[in-house]
């Protein structure tokens, strides 16, 4: 099993292509559904224990919009694509023109446009894995909550069985015009499933 201490910098190198692409055809597919420009900064990829997940989100009560998956074939595991509550509100109104602070709570409509985006982003990180590892994922119908942190991680977990004591983690942020945007990529990879990643790029 990986260990932080000792996975070296040519993995995080190699996840952090992965995210370059997947993320710019996500950005590539959120502009064409604005019809604006989106900027992306570029993504942060790194390795963290499991046990510090809500570190990276704000803690367990944390107030969050998520979708979420679990794919399944030559790797298993759980994918989680998570916006804190205020840059939730920031999405929709980027994504329905609205001004900057109009939007204070998440309804049918905004959640539906929030849905839609989290399923682009998370299809197009997935894609660019199968894409330069050659491994087969079947993922199931994304799932969209608006939750406490804790509350969405506990059903996500349940669902997805045993996974390993190390999280994938990358930072996302987009750009349009003046927002600014922050997204958190959480993919949770069942016991073994991160050595066989590595392993179909040829890092093992």
């Amino acid at each position: 099993m990986l260990e932080q201490s000792i996975i070296p910098d040519v993995y995080i190198d190699a996840l952090q292509e992965i995210s370059n692409i997947g993320l710019g055809n996500a950005a590539t597919a959120l502009a064409e559904l604005l019809d604006k420009k989106i900027d992306m900064a570029v993504p942060k990829a790194f390795f963290f224990d499991v046990e510090e997940i809500f570190d990276m989100v704000g803690g367990p009560e944390e107030v969050v919009s998520c979708v979420f998956l679990n794919f399944e074939g030559d790797i298993r595991g759980t994918v989680l694509f998570i916006f804190k509550e205020q840059s939730t509100y920031r999405l929709v109104e980027m994504l329905m023109g609205q001004e900057t602070g109009t939007v204070k709570e998440l309804d049918v409509m905004g959640e539906s446009a929030v849905s839609e985006i989290g399923n682009v982003l998370t299809g197009s990180f997935m894609n660019a894995i199968g894409g330069m590892t050659g491994l087969t994922m079947n993922t199931t119908v994304p799932m969209f909550a608006f939750d406490m942190f804790g509350a969405i991680l506990s059903t996500s977990l349940v669902a997805s069985g045993h996974w390993d004591d190390k999280v994938l983690f990358i930072e996302t942020v987009f750009f349009q015009e003046q927002d600014r945007i922050k997204g958190h990529f959480f993919l949770l990879p069942e016991t073994g499933a991160l050595n066989r990643l590595f392993e179909a790029l040829g890092i093992s």
